[in-house]
């Protein structure tokens, strides 16, 4: 029988917390009920705070629970940022919730416990503590999509996610299957020991569809059909939580298996990627052009960041992956500012998602229209802006590993790209005013202020930053 000790539960001190937490606020949660929403959430937060404090301070690395966790640096970097991410957007749902009547304490416990799903798939060290953390994470999303039962466009949100992610989840583990019908193991340490340059026509497969349902749960195409429905569905707080911690928890996870495990395949799973990566650079350029929606042109501009990112991974080297990391938190700052922006688009009381209702915005409230502004700036890679930085390190890594038609390619889709983003800019700076939105709140305010500062000033981090992401890069490629 396996001893406590053997399990190195100190490794896993961030999951553990957060395990935890989410159990004894859900009691507390039953015993205030909807009422006291507001202090179950900001304690969700002050959970969240902690695991990135467990995270930060723990540098011990190695393995728990024999084997299916891991713990190192590559880890914790992704931890904090997807962590981070859901607690600034448990605190930009608080005055939401209250507004639409959706003040149920379960959501931000439901966040909590989607946080823990995002942790736990980033530290899996096995295909099967893979699909633990993956669907812990997978069915407290399906739930917060359609948190607000009184409308159509929320259900039809959580069902489409629902039953596309039942699919992706399904082809994820029939490659896991393949898998380990091929190799006669689910470990990525054994795997990555065992496995050559050459692989077999069955393994391959395995690969194929394994790639596939991760690349659902980053919203690449040709997997993305969910995204722009369940993004202009779900609430808009909520939406702003799918574009950014559960994205960089995937990621990290793509990340993880594909370089770990099979990393000596690089040639084999390269290819995948690289389709997977210009397919939805090109789709997140073109299909946004003709979008009137802020939120579905949110989605497709996702689709497309993930494809920059993954640009990254493509690579196979270890520049490409610190380049991803890079990429990554910068989008998520991105992110979570612009639908900051689109919280606070709200006139006489109800929320408004056109492009056209961003009309004049700079003449009626001049600090949203410069704070959307820098982050279309950012998004489309103008420099300064720090989305500048971000693609230049993804296709410098691109040029080094020889991907030069790859970094072409997204160079041309960032310019089609910056049509619709510069758009957006033109509305709010040159069409006639329209009627102003309404007084922006304290916490919103400070959301749109720390990223503004991220964004516009992030290049000043300059080396430190990218120390960080190259020595999280490197713990993957050690040998």
């Amino acid at each position: 029988m396996t001893s406590f000790i053997d399990l190195n539960l100190g490794l896993a001190r961030p999951e553990i917390f957060l395990a935890i937490a989410s159990l004894v606020l859900l009691v507390i949660g039953v015993s205030l009920g909807d009422k006291r929403m507001r202090v179950i959430a900001w304690a969700s937060v002050a959970a969240l705070v902690v695991a990135i404090a467990l995270a930060i301070t723990d540098s011990a690395s190695g393995t728990a629970f024999n084997g299916l966790f891991v713990a190192d640096g590559f880890g914790r970097f992704a931890k904090v940022l997807s962590v981070g991410a859901a607690a600034l957007a448990i605190i930009m749902s608080l005055d939401y919730a209250e507004r639409e009547g959706m003040a149920r304490f379960e959501l931000p416990l439901l966040m909590l416990l989607a946080s823990l799903g995002m942790a736990l798939m980033i530290s899996a060290n096995d295909l099967i503590s893979l699909y633990v953390g993956l669907e812990l994470q997978s069915l407290a999303l399906y739930v917060v999509a359609a948190i607000r039962r009184d409308t159509v466009k929320s259900t039809e949100a959580g069902l489409k996610y629902f039953v596309l992610g039942a699919l992706s989840s399904g082809m994820l583990l029939y490659g896991s299957s393949l898998i380990y019908g091929f190799t006669g193991s689910t470990n990525f340490s054994v795997l990555a020991s065992s496995l050559s340059g050459d692989a077999g026509l069955g393994l391959i497969v395995g690969i194929v569809f394994l790639c596939a349902g991760l690349a659902f749960k980053v919203s690449a195409v040709p997997f993305h059909m969910w995204t722009p429905d369940v993004y202009e569905g779900a609430p808009t707080p909520i939406t702003a939580f799918f574009a950014a911690a559960p994205k960089m928890a995937a990621i990290a996870l793509f990340t993880r298996v594909l370089v770990g495990p099979f990393g000596d395949l690089v040639g084999q799973w390269q290819q995948i990627i690289i389709f997977i990566s210009v397919a939805s650079m090109i789709l997140g350029a073109v299909a946004a052009i003709r979008q009137k929606n802020i939120k579905r042109l949110m989605a497709y501009s996702s689709i497309g960041n993930v494809g920059y990112a993954l640009v990254g991974l493509a690579t196979g080297t270890q520049e490409g992956v610190s380049g991803l990391l890079t990429y990554m938190a910068i989008y998520i700052v991105m992110t979570i500012g612009s639908f900051a922006v689109i919280l606070a688009m709200r006139r006489k009381g109800q929320a408004v998602e056109e492009i056209s209702d961003l009309a004049g915005l700079s003449r009626s409230q001049p600090g949203l229209a410069y704070a959307l502004a820098i982050f279309m700036f950012s998004m489309a890679g103008i420099p300064p802006f720090a989305g500048f930085f971000g693609k230049l390190f993804v296709f410098m890594a691109a040029i080094q590993a020889g991907l030069n038609v790859v970094a072409v390619i997204g160079v041309l889709a960032s310019v089609v790209s910056a049509f619709y983003y510069i758009r957006v800019i033109k509305v709010m700076f040159f069409d006639q005013p329209a009627e102003a939105f309404d007084r922006v709140g304290p916490t919103l305010r400070l959301v749109l202020i720390a990223t503004v500062f991220v964004i516009t000033f992030g290049f000043l981090a300059g080396s430190p930053f990218f120390d960080m992401t190259a020595d999280a890069a490197s713990v993957l490629f050690v040998e």
